[in-house]
C-alpha cells in the first residue's frame, strides 16, 4: 500500500496578505485529491523582492532560512510562478558556495512545485471538478512561463473543466505590467502595459481570467476594477477545487455563465 503524497504549501506574501482565499482554495483542492497538506508556520518571504531589487547577500539570507524550514517536505508547492522560479532557479546559486545548505538549497529546488505543474506533472491530474461555469481566459505569469518554461498545465486543466470554455487570449505571453516593483518604479509604463492587457482580455468576452501568480491577479483585478468591467480575475486554485468542498468561489456574474456546457477550447 503506497502512502498518501504529502506536501509543504509555501503561501508566498501576496497570498497571505491580500489573498487568503487563495490559499483555503488551494488547500481544499490538494486535501480532495488525496494529499496530506501542511503548513510550516515559520516561513518567510522567499525573498524574490530582495533578489529583484539587486540585493543578493539579502535575498541569500533569507535562502538560508528558508531552506532548512522545507527540509522535511516531500514536495513544497506554491500557487506562485516567481516564487517557485525563485527557489528553483536562484536558490541553489545563491547558496552554491554555503556549505551547509548548498545542496540542501539544490534538493529544495528539486521538491519544489508550481501549483498548476504539481498537479498535473506530479500528481497526474488533468481534470477536477468545479461549480463554476461560462467562459474563462487565461494569462500567462512571466515567471511561470519564461522562467519556469511553463504554459500547458493551466491549459490542460482549465480545458478539460466541465461547463466551462476556455478562450485564448490574444497576446496571453505578454506581461500584465505589475513586474514586482517594476509598477511602482515606472507606473506610467506598467499602466500601458495593463490597459493593453485589459483590452484583450475583455476581447474574449469571458467573464473570467486566470493566473497563476497573485502579482498578476493584483494588476489585472485593479485595471479592471477602475474600468468598471464586470471581468474577474481569479487564481487558477479557485478554480479548480474538488466538488462538495469547502473553499470559496464568487458567484459568477451573468456574462461568465452564457459559454458552452462542456470545457472545450477555441480561439477568441
Amino acid at each position: 500500500m503506497t502512502h498518501p503524497i504529502r506536501a509543504s504549501l509555501l503561501v508566498t506574501c501576496l497570498v497571505d496578505l491580500f489573498y487568503p482565499e487563495v490559499g483555503v482554495a488551494m488547500v481544499t483542492l490538494l486535501r480532495g485529491l488525496g494529499v496530506t497538506v501542511d503548513f510550516p508556520p515559520s516561513q518567510t518571504c522567499c525573498g524574490l523582492p530582495l533578489f529583484n531589487s539587486g540585493y543578493q547577500d539579502e535575498a541569500a539570507r533569507v535562502a538560508r532560512h528558508v531552506v532548512p524550514i522545507f527540509s522535511a517536505s516531500e514536495h513544497v508547492v506554491v500557487p506562485s510562478g516567481s516564487c517557485a522560479w525563485m527557489i528553483k532557479k536562484e536558490y541553489p546559486g545563491l547558496l552554491r558556495d554555503d556549505p551547509a545548505l548548498g545542496k540542501d538549497a539544490e534538493a529544495l529546488a528539486d521538491r519544489t512545485h508550481e501549483l498548476s505543474q504539481f498537479l498535473v506533472k506530479v500528481l497526474g491530474v488533468t481534470h477536477v471538478k468545479t461549480a463554476f461555469r461560462g467562459r474563462v481566459t487565461y494569462h500567462d505569469s512571466c515567471h511561470l512561463l519564461r522562467g519556469l518554461g511553463e504554459s500547458q498545465s493551466s491549459r490542460t486543466l482549465l480545458s478539460n473543466l466541465e461547463g466551462v470554455e476556455l478562450v485564448e487570449l490574444p497576446g496571453a505571453d505578454e506581461c500584465c505590467g505589475f513586474g514586482g516593483s517594476f509598477s511602482v518604479r515606472l507606473p506610467e509604463v506598467s499602466t500601458s502595459i495593463l490597459g493593453k492587457k485589459i483590452a484583450n482580455i475583455e476581447k474574449t468576452g469571458a467573464g473570467c481570467v486566470v493566473a497563476c501568480d497573485a502579482g498578476c491577479l493584483m494588476q489585472m483585478s485593479g485595471g479592471l476594477s477602475r474600468k468598471g468591467s464586470p471581468v474577474r480575475a481569479l487564481h487558477l486554485a479557485q478554480l479548480l477545487y474538488s466538488e462538495g468542498g469547502s473553499a470559496p468561489l464568487p458567484t459568477p456574474p451573468p456574462e461568465a455563465s452564457a459559454g458552452k456546457a462542456g470545457g472545450r477550447t477555441r480561439a477568441a
